[in-house]
C-alpha cells in the first residue's frame, strides 16, 4: 500500500498544532503588514493580526512561495510515495493554480485537489482524505472522491462592518457609507469557486435569520436525505460565537457542530465580528 502524505494550507483553519496531531502538513499563508513579511500561525498569531488590523496597518495577503512549497514536497517525498495537496479554492486565490503547475514537475507523485473550498469546508476535505487513506484507498481514488464531492458544501457569512469589504474593493465607498448609516448587513455565500453576494438586510438579527433560513433550505433541498457536517466559522469574540453556536444548535438540533476561527486570509478582507454557518456533505465511499 502506498504511503500518502496529506498537505493543505492555513486557509483550512487547521493550526500547526492541530496538523501535528492529525499527521498532516499545513502551508502557512504569508502576509505583508506595513511591508514586513509574516506567516500565519508561525510568526503571526490571531491576536497579533487583529491588533494590527485595529491599528489600521497596511495588511495584504500573498501566496506561498513556489520554493517553499516545492521544498516541503521534496522533504515529504523522501518518506512518502505520493502527496495529496488540498489548497484553498482556485476561485479565491492563485495559489491553487501555482501548485498545479509545480506538481507537473513531480512526475505524478504530487496530486493537487482543486475542490473549491475554504475554511471549515476545506478542513473537512482534509479530514475526508485522511479517512479514505485509513481505509486503504490510493491517491487517485481519494482525489476522485474529493473532486466528485467538491461542490457538496455551502457557506453563508455576514460581516460586522463594511470597512474591509470597501478596502478590498468589493463595495464602493458610497455604498459602504450608506450601508453603515442604514445598518445594512451583507450576507455572502460560497457555493463553489468564489465569494458571492447572497442578500442585504438590516441589522444582525435579520442577517443571522437569513443565514439560518438559507442553510435550512439547503438541508431540506440540496442535501435532503443526505448526512452532512454542520460547521461554524467566525472572527468574533468568544461570547459572540457562543451565542451563535446556541442559535445554530437550536435551529438544527441533533447535529454535532464544529466551530473554527476563519483564516487570517479571509479575515483580512472581512474584518472582525464576522460569523458564518456552513455544511459539507459526508463522503460516500
Amino acid at each position: 500500500m502506498e504511503k500518502i502524505a496529506i498537505v493543505t494550507d492555513s486557509n483550512s483553519g487547521i493550526t500547526q498544532k492541530e496538523a501535528e496531531k492529525l499527521g498532516i502538513r499545513v502551508v502557512s499563508m504569508p502576509f505583508f503588514i506595513n511591508d514586513e513579511l509574516f506567516y500565519e500561525d508561525i510568526t503571526l498569531t490571531q491576536d497579533e493580526f487583529y491588533q494590527r488590523l485595529a491599528e489600521d496597518a497596511d495588511i495584504s495577503t500573498s501566496m506561498p512561495s513556489p520554493a517553499d512549497v516545492m521544498e516541503l514536497w521534496e522533504e515529504l517525498l523522501q518518506e512518502y510515495d505520493r502527496i495529496i495537496h488540498i489548497p484553498m479554492s482556485s476561485g479565491l486565490s492563485g495559489s491553487c493554480e501555482t501548485a498545479m503547475a509545480l506538481a507537473a514537475e513531480f512526475d505524478g507523485r504530487v496530486l493537487v485537489v482543486d475542490n473549491q473550498r475554504i475554511s471549515v469546508t476545506q478542513r473537512q476535505s482534509v479530514l475526508d482524505a485522511l479517512e479514505m487513506r485509513e481505509k486503504g484507498m490510493n491517491a487517485e481514488e481519494i482525489v476522485t472522491v474529493l473532486m466528485r464531492e467538491k461542490l457538496e458544501a455551502s457557506i453563508y457569512i455576514t460581516v460586522d462592518t463594511l470597512k474591509y469589504l470597501k478596502k478590498g474593493g468589493r463595495v464602493t465607498p458610497a455604498a459602504a457609507a450608506l450601508g453603515t448609516v442604514l445598518n445594512l448587513k451583507p450576507v455572502l455565500t460560497i457555493q463553489g469557486e468564489k465569494l458571492d453576494a447572497f442578500a442585504k438586510v438590516r441589522g444582525w438579527k435579520a442577517a443571522k435569520k437569513t443565514m439560518l433560513d438559507a442553510m435550512e433550505k439547503d438541508l431540506k433541498g440540496r442535501f435532503a436525505g443526505k448526512e452532512v457536517h454542520l460547521e461554524i466559522a467566525h472572527t468574533c469574540t468568544d461570547e459572540e460565537v457562543a451565542e451563535w453556536e446556541k442559535e445554530v444548535a437550536e435551529r438544527f438540533p441533533g447535529y454535532e457542530i464544529h466551530t473554527d476561527r476563519l483564516s487570517l486570509s479571509v479575515a483580512c478582507h472581512i474584518g472582525p465580528g464576522a460569523m458564518a454557518v456552513a455544511c459539507s456533505k459526508k463522503i460516500e465511499i
